[in-house]
């Protein structure tokens, strides 16, 4: 029930090897041709920012766009390893998160050391709809239909044969 998603790419996450990924320009264009929904904005506005990491830009955002209610939106194999995101106690103090089920991750993503940590936040899926207007710290491991398709395979099979498989 979100009003508007804003796919943030990345320039480049710290914690992945950068030797095969594609320029921020092409990647911006398959991820336009692959969100097919009119209220998904795909930007690469991370890049423009003096900071690489994540709680700076949601400070940004935040700095920017004050009266908007923000969620971060994340998969399951990211809150499985989230305890190595540079200030990433801060980030869950900061927004509130939705984490996308995916599979073979969930009990992964559960076990973290960031839901230990803020376990006594975390929502049930069918309360994620609240999740917009409370005040961080709070999260939400979402139930949705899941792929078994990675980012990479997205890439390589192209904008018009991602969702077979």
């Amino acid at each position: 029930r979100l009003d508007r998603v804003w796919w943030l790419l990345s320039p480049g996450n710290p914690l992945k090897d950068h030797s095969e990924l594609g320029s921020l320009g092409n990647r911006i264009a398959h991820a336009r041709a692959v969100s097919d929904h009119p209220e998904i904005e795909v930007t690469g506005f991370e890049a423009s920012l003096p900071s690489p990491f994540t709680a700076d830009t949601i400070r940004e955002i935040q700095k920017r766009l004050p009266r908007v209610d923000f969620v971060w939106i994340m998969g399951a194999d990211n809150l499985s390893n989230f305890h190595r995101w540079h200030r990433w106690r801060e980030i869950l103090r900061l927004i509130p998160v939705a984490v996308a089920d995916r599979p073979g991750w969930r009990h992964r993503a559960l076990a973290s050391a960031a839901a230990r940590a803020f376990g006594r936040v975390r929502l049930d899926s069918e309360r994620a709809a609240l999740l917009p207007r409370l005040a961080p710290p709070a999260w939400v491991l979402i139930d949705i239909r899941l792929s078994s398709l990675s980012s990479t395979e997205i890439r390589r099979r192209g904008p018009v044969n991602w969702r077979r498989g």
